[in-house]
């Protein structure tokens, strides 16, 4: 839910700033209606309906980022596309390797926790493992895990270096953007390189947000009927009168977390993604390596408040780790500190089967 919130967030941000900010709409009835929409059209056909527009839109999203470094390329008198990435590679913006151990940057600290906040948010996300379960086959499935991967790492190289293009372009163009922050984008690409790049961005922001947004929704819906309530074990007219209700319920307290973060939120989304990622993905990953290393049976009915306490206690390490580790701050590595708590927690209420 937080994860869904945190990027539907953005598509609001962008929304409330290019539209309904101009008709005197507030960002509170912005979120009403995109969620409204996203919940209209999971609504009417499920997980089919998502696999079909999240294709879509993902194309929609490449294709505004290469429309936006084309166009980048052009508004510099001297450089094509190709310059432009050099430009990005031999700056300060494409730095990688930070060396010194007790920042939050250091490269083995950001790898390491990498791997893991791969793992947790990939492989134990019902958002994204149901559209894997919906290939008709495991090798199909394994097919389009690979497939996937390797795209994906392309993908992300072009997103860092439009980053770093659209911080040069600005300063180039001497346009103030040193507080920019996520409205770094939108300021640009609505008022500064063109009509068809405003709109290629518009539909890239919106279809992003909104292919992680729906399946969020469907999927927080499918595992509460299923996994909580036990809606199987009804008949189907009453089992899809429950569902309806529940779908909608969870689209309604999507918009309320939305809401809530635009009230307290005070950094970078996407760094505010991966911070709550790690407090919220690690009791499952410590759940996760318990099931896969250990053959102990846990006591239950603590386990609740064990994936509670480790997400707390992870917080409060991290909130004086400057004291206790002599300087040394907390990255995404809160991820792996707060499953290894779940972990030993796990050990310590389980006896041997």
């Amino acid at each position: 839910m937080i994860g869904a919130a945190f990027r539907l967030y953005l598509v609001a941000v962008v929304l409330q700033y290019a539209f309904f900010s101009a008709f005197g709409i507030p960002f509170w009835a912005n979120v009403c209606i995109t969620v409204f929409l996203i919940w209209v059209y999971t609504y009417r056909a499920g997980i089919k309906t998502i696999v079909w527009t999240d294709t879509l839109q993902t194309t929609f999203l490449v294709l505004a980022v290469l429309l936006t470094v084309y166009t980048i390329s052009k508004l510099y008198v001297t450089a094509d596309a190709s310059g432009v990435f050099q430009r990005v590679y031999k700056s300060d913006l494409s730095q990688v390797f930070f060396w010194d151990w007790r920042s939050p940057h250091f490269f083995w600290k950001q790898f390491i926790a990498g791997i893991f906040m791969t793992v947790a948010i990939n492989g134990m996300d019902q958002d994204l493992m149901q559209k894997n379960l919906t290939c008709k086959s495991k090798r199909e499935a394994q097919k389009n895990m690979l497939v996937f991967s390797v795209l994906f790492v392309f993908v992300v190289i072009l997103f860092m270096s439009l980053g770093g293009m659209l911080y040069q372009y600005a300063q180039h163009a001497g346009i103030e953007v040193a507080n920019a922050g996520d409205e770094l984008y939108p300021l640009l690409a609505l008022n500064h390189l063109g009509g068809a790049v405003a709109i290629a961005f518009l539909l890239g922001i919106t279809a992003a947000s909104f292919s992680s947004a729906d399946s969020a929704l469907t999927s927080m819906t499918t595992a509460f009927s299923i996994d909580f309530l036990r809606l199987d074990d009804l008949k189907n007219s009453t089992k899809m009168k429950y569902r309806k209700w529940i779908h909608l319920g969870f689209a309604a307290l999507l918009a309320v977390v939305i809401v809530v973060f635009h009230m307290i939120n005070d950094e970078n989304v996407v760094i505010a993604l991966f911070k709550a990622a790690g407090y919220t993905y690690g009791p499952i990953l410590g759940l996760f390596v318990f099931a896969i290393l250990f053959r102990r049976k846990v006591q239950d009915r603590l386990v609740p408040f064990l994936a509670l306490g480790a997400p707390l206690l992870t917080f409060i390490t991290s909130a004086f780790s400057k004291q206790l580790f002599n300087g040394y701050e907390f990255g995404f590595e809160l991820l792996i500190l707060n499953g290894l708590i779940m972990l030993l927690g796990l050990f310590f209420i389980s006896e041997k089967k």
